[in-house]
């Protein structure tokens, strides 16, 4: 008989909030730096799907045989698949460059032996993925920091994470974003729309920097550029992408005023780490760490500025 999980879902998101807090009620975990991941084991058939449901079992062969041999014929679980730098940091960059072993560090478990765990509390959840995975190999139980959340906080800047996540231990599982987690960021990291890119200057090749962009109201506002954080093989393997988008027009309402600009279709989606987004909306500081997969142009919404 083929084992089958009856549905396919969407992932829960955390509300970004300004500042930590404590909580009874609630635990802390590391915010890992990777690609969000749900994984659906159905018998010996193991399927990787990214946040908008593309297929990333072949991109991570590893991850899929180690769950093929987790004990439950049926099992669903929620992660994040992440490179770990030397200091064991998650780095988004690393796994999109494809530098180092990819790891699976799971923090929910929706589905297991042919039961729907959505409507249990997460205490519940948690306590099911523990009985079925253990970190061992590139498998990881997502990180719990100290109990309270603004030394958790603390901790997580000391060791130089992205951020960390409060979930409340009562919460279902909702297939939307939920003020039930909450995320607090340490380093600013977002996604912008990649709308264009100027001319290349003295010895750098096929680029010089790239106009970003985010949604507000249905419009493509700009942010700024950046010029940072790329090699030679980025350059070149982004620039090849860009041959079938570009466009005579630019899709920002209020593209910069400046010359030569190639401007692109709002396709492709960066991830892009930056010191601040300043009251006029602009980019300080921005540095390219990589393309994002797992989300369309048209979610990546322009992030509030500081009061």
């Amino acid at each position: 008989m083929i084992q089958r999980i009856p549905f396919r879902l969407q992932p829960m998101l955390a509300s970004l909030i300004a500042k930590p807090f404590d909580k009874p009620g609630w635990v802390y975990e590391e915010k890992y730096d990777g690609e969000r991941v749900l994984t659906y084991k159905e018998g010996q058939r193991v399927l990787l799907l990214s946040r908008n449901g593309n297929d990333k079992t072949g991109s991570f062969p590893e991850i899929a045989a180690a769950v093929e041999k987790l004990r439950p014929a049926t099992l669903l679980l929620d992660g994040e698949v992440v490179v770990f730098d030397h200091k064991r940091v998650s780095r988004f960059q690393l796994l999109q460059q494809g530098r180092g072993k990819p790891m699976y560090a799971v923090f929910d478990c929706l589905f297991a032996e042919n039961k729907d765990l959505r409507e249990k509390a997460l205490r519940e959840r948690r306590l099911m993925l523990e009985k079925f995975v253990s970190s061992k190999g590139v498998l990881l139980v997502s990180q719990r920091l100290t109990p309270n959340g603004v030394e958790a906080y603390k901790l997580a800047r000391r060791r130089d994470y992205e951020g960390l996540v409060a979930k409340d231990l009562s919460s279902p599982y909702i297939e939307k974003r939920s003020k039930f987690w909450l995320k607090v960021k340490v380093h600013q990291e977002d996604e912008f729309v990649i709308a264009g890119y100027t001319a290349p200057e003295r010895s750098r090749k096929h680029f010089g920097a790239l106009l970003l962009g985010a949604y507000e109201d249905g419009k493509l506002y700009y942010v700024g550029k950046v010029g940072t954080g790329f090699d030679d093989k980025t350059l070149a393997a982004l620039y090849k992408r860009f041959h079938l988008l570009v466009s005579r027009k630019a899709a920002l309402v209020n593209p910069p005023q400046e010359h030569p600009i190639t401007y692109l279709q709002p396709q492709l989606v960066a991830q892009i780490s930056y010191q601040e987004l300043t009251a006029n909306r602009r980019l300080r500081q921005a540095v390219y760490l990589g393309l994002r997969d797992d989300k369309r142009a048209k979610d990546v919404i322009l992030p509030k500025t500081r009061a």
